[in-house]
């Protein structure tokens, strides 16, 4: 067997953020190599995301963007399971880009399950309306699909991350790829988008059409 030095160990922790023994195993399989021993990480890590579901993911950062110009800015907070993932520069630079991402791409929601049930079953009825009657027989297998493109346009996870050139990478996998390559349960808990004068004509036609009924005709 190839002796795994404490120095190599300790490399691969810090290029990883994954736990002591899981960097030893990896580079016991991987024969020394600390390249190879990262993507068995990463392949470990792919295949034990979904037993992470339960962990607490308390630690993490707040990712800000600001706009040039100074008009827009978001805010996403990322979290993970330890502080030291937290302090790692790829976890933060995750978080600051998913905040350009909500900046540009002005998300509703987190995640599908954060759409509120009467918002779904409205987007369903209006997309059941725009079907033709013979579309309606087959409307439990059109709706799904044709969803998608609503999650796309209003959900964080569901929308393509807008740095990748080749428009296919969501920023789900994005997520799930840290989350991976470091061993610990990485998530979005919330963000907030602020943009100046937002809402502020909506509030002035209130006011005026408030107005408007408080004075006889």
């Amino acid at each position: 067997m190839v002796a795994i030095s404490a120095e190599l160990v300790k490399t691969l922790r810090e290029r990883t953020g994954a736990g002591m023994m899981d960097c030893k195993e990896a580079l016991v399989e991987a024969k020394g190599s600390l390249e190879a021993a990262v993507e068995v990480l990463r392949k470990r890590g792919l295949k034990d995301i979904s037993k992470r579901a339960g962990k607490i993911a308390a630690e993490g950062v707040l990712g800000v963007y600001v706009h040039p110009g100074e008009q827009v800015v978001a805010v996403v907070e990322l979290n993970c399971e330890t502080d030291f993932v937290a302090r790692n520069e790829e976890f933060r630079n995750l978080a600051r880009n998913l905040a350009m991402q909500v900046a540009a791409m002005r998300p509703l929601y987190v995640a599908v399950e954060d759409i509120p049930p009467q918002i779904l079953e409205r987007e369903t009825e209006i997309l059941k309306a725009q079907l033709t009657e013979s579309q309606l027989a087959k409307a439990d297998k059109i709706i799904p699909g044709r969803l998608e493109k609503y999650y796309e346009d209003n959900v964080l996870y569901c929308q393509i991350y807008v740095k990748d050139e080749s428009g296919k990478l969501k920023v789900k996998d994005l997520v799930d790829g840290l989350s991976a390559k470091m061993g610990e349960k990485i998530v979005v808990r919330r963000f907030q988008r602020f943009e100046v004068g937002e809402g502020i004509e909506k509030r002035v036609n209130d006011l005026a059409a408030e107005v408007a009924r408080m004075v006889p005709a």
